[in-house]
């Protein structure tokens, strides 16, 4: 039985390898990096500014826990809500590139990078997501790959399994 909650959302079978999510931007106020930082992650060159300009960071930033968090709340706004999203997997290669600082405006894109059909859960299908965060200035601040289960519309089609002459690897230069 479908569920009624995501039934007029996007499907395992309506997404695409290569599909790109515009993720919309936010402005990382200090206010938003002292209340953050306050509750979540108080270190001092979160929590003073002259703690902060003495540091590595060499003034205000925001945690990388804060800005992962306006990332996916982007994700789920531009993406996992409008499919039918059953919840994540995990994520790997999680990488700050640089920090984000008190005024700097955030925002990126999700690339669906690969799909396939859970073996576990034959309802399910698991969609790879890329996501790239990005400062005003077009500089990466936040990138990591993501996993998310998403129902199958119809789970009581199996797909083919892939049979070896059908990759193009097996047979290039055959007969050369």
């Amino acid at each position: 039985m479908p569920n009624p909650i995501t039934a007029h959302r996007r499907h395992y079978e309506d997404l695409a390898v290569g599909e790109v999510i515009t993720l919309a931007p936010t402005t990382v106020t200090r206010q938003m990096i002292f209340d953050f930082a306050r509750e979540f992650d108080p270190l001092p060159f979160h929590l003073d500014d002259a703690a902060a300009k003495a540091s590595l960071l060499k003034g205000l930033a925001s945690s990388g826990w804060q800005t992962l968090g306006l990332a996916l709340a982007r994700l789920s706004a531009g993406f996992l809500n409008t499919i039918a999203s059953e919840g994540g997997l995990g994520f790997t290669d999680l990488k700050w590139r640089r920090p984000v600082m008190a005024d700097d405006t955030i925002a990126g894109t999700a690339t669906i990078s690969a799909l396939r059909r859970s073996r576990s859960r034959p309802a399910s299908g698991i969609v790879t997501i890329d996501l790239d965060i990005r400062n005003q200035h077009g500089q990466s601040v936040m990138t990591m790959h993501l996993a998310n289960l998403v129902a199958v519309r119809h789970p009581d089609v199996v797909p083919m399994p892939e049979m070896p002459y059908d990759r193009a690897s097996d047979h290039e230069g055959a007969g050369q």
